[in-house]
Parts: C-alpha cells; structure tokens; sequence
C-alpha cells in the first residue's frame, strides 16, 4: 500500500486527506503541531469511510517519524492570509514552519515525492528544496493546476457550461503576475478567445489572478476546498503513475529561457514526480510576462537564501 503525509492538519490538509480517503489511494498520515487536531481530523475521516464506501487507513499525530517511508508528502502547514494581507508577506513567518519541516521529510521519508501548497507557493517550494537536498524532480509547487482551475470555472461560469468542458493554463508565480494563458484555454476543443469577448476575457484573467484574495476576503481566511483538492489531485497522478500534464511550480534549469527558479510551467506528472516539463512555444508578449514572473520570483528566493545563510544552512 502507497503511502502519503500530510504536514499540516488544518483545512487544506483536511480536504486533502478527505480527497485521497475517499479514492482509497492510499494510507494516509495527517502530522500537525496540535496533535488532538491531527488525530481528530484522522478519525473524523476515518468514520466517512463507511458513508463514502471507501476501505482507507488514516492516522493522525505530531510525531515525524509516522512519516517513516511516504511515497509523497504534502506540505499545507504554515499561516493563512488574512485579509488585505499579500502572499509575500507571509514569507518570513511560513520560512521557518516550512524549513523545519523540510528537516523532517529528509529525515523520514528521503525518497518521497515533496508537494509544498504553503504561502508564498513559489518561495516555500524553493525553501523545501534547498532545505531536503532532494532533486527538482521530486519537489513541486501546488499553485499552476489552482489558478488553472480557477480560471476554468471562470470561463465556464461566463459561457453557463460545464466545468468539465474547460481546459484552461496558468502559468508563472502564485500571485498577481501569473501568466493566465487565453490563447491556449477551450471549451470542448474550442478556443476561448472565440467565444467570449476580448473585454470580458480580459476581466476573466484579471479576477484569476486575484481569486485567492477575493475569497480571503470573503471568509477572512485562505481557500481550502480547492487548493486541498490540487494537491491530492497531484499526489494521485504520483501513486498512480497516470502521467497527468498540468501546470506547477517547478525548478527550471534553461527551460523557457529560466535558469535557478521555481516557475509554473506546465509538465507530465507521474511515478517519480516530474516526468518531464513541456517547453511551449510562447509569443513575444507572453515570454516577456512570464520573465517578469520568473524575475519576481527570484527576488523571494533571495530572501530564502538570506534566510537560510542566517540560519547556518
């Protein structure tokens, strides 16, 4: 039997745990610093196996060592955004939640596929990364396959269609300069841009890039159901080798032109983690966003590094 962590029991490893309990995928292990959270949230799912006819195996605790051997591990823990709060500022607070997490998996679990959903995505991913020593292969950001779906629902609430008719792409940082890509979204095989107008698309990316913040100012916290989703999603294409091409924040070493930075780009998702990154032909003006991108990102790597220089690693 496979078997996944969960770092962090709060909503969004919450849903993820529900997400993967549900599909019997996996024995599933919910780790978070308040131990009655993680273990009540581990019984809580285990009692909807009966309800959702699924036969699962959860455990809940604050002990890394039940982490022992997980095929993949989801990093969720960290503090939320609160309202008029930007993901960037969170980064010193999540940096050592995160950093000593990552201890941790490279401790327990030396050969697991590493999931990191906690904000800043793009610089918590990095930190993961540095901090496990593992290679990029097997440490991914969840951000590209959230703001892809959200850019779909976006699309198919607009057309009054199914969800499940969109494709739609995101590209770049998890924050207000990702690259929504319209020339590549569809409904059924047909391009967007054809279907709705370029006005009313041009609103669409534009409430894409900015749905994570509309939604904490709503609920004056975080999404969950989604972002938990994305990453169980991600870990289900890891276990079950089924080859997924999605966008996620990924080490590029030359791709699109990027060198030494976490970038959203889409990629073939199995066994192993990253299979392989797919390297789109991109117009003048779309390369040009995603540089911009790119470029931001590697301002909140350096603070990582400052960071982790200060610490001695």
């Amino acid at each position: 039997m496979k078997k996944v962590a969960i770092i962090g029991a709060g909503n969004v490893g919450g849903e993820a745990a529900k997400y993967l309990a549900n599909r019997g995928l996996a024995e599933i292990v919910l780790i978070d610093i308040v131990e009655g959270i993680a273990k009540g949230k581990a019984l809580d799912t285990l009692h909807s196996g009966p309800i959702e006819n699924s036969s699962i195996s959860i455990i809940g605790g604050s002990d890394y060592s039940l982490i022992e051997n997980s095929d993949v591990v989801i990093i969720t823990a960290g503090k939320p955004r609160k309202p008029g709060m930007s993901r960037e500022e969170l980064l010193k607070v999540n940096f050592d939640i995160v950093s000593g997490i990552s201890e941790n998996v490279k401790k327990y679990a030396p050969n697991s596929v590493v999931i990191v959903v906690s904000n800043p995505l793009d610089a918590m991913v990095y930190t993961a990364y540095r901090v496990t020593g593992f290679p990029r292969e097997r440490v991914i950001g969840m951000a590209g396959l959230l703001d892809s779906a959200r850019f779909a629902a976006f699309i198919a609430q607009e057309l009054g269609v199914s969800t499940a008719d969109v494709r739609a792409m995101v590209l770049g940082t998890h924050g207000d300069l990702m690259v929504p890509m319209v020339r590549f979204a569809t409904v059924s095989g047909i391009p967007a841009k054809d279907l709705i107008p370029e006005d009313r698309m041009k609103e669409i990316v534009n409430r894409t890039k900015y749905a994570g913040g509309e939604i904490v100012q709503l609920m004056g916290t975080s999404a969950w159901f989604a972002p938990g989703d994305a990453a169980a999603f991600m870990a289900e294409a890891v276990l079950l080798d089924t080859n997924r091409v999605l966008s996620a924040s990924v080490y590029l070493k030359g791709e699109y032109g990027i060198d030494g930075v976490f970038v959203g780009v889409p990629v073939v998702l199995g066994k192993g983690g990253v299979k392989r990154i797919i390297e789109l032909k991109l117009t003048e003006d779309e390369m040009e966003e995603l540089r911009k991108s790119a470029e931001h990102i590697r301002k909140l790597q350096e603070e990582v590094d400052a960071l982790l220089k200060g610490g001695g690693i």
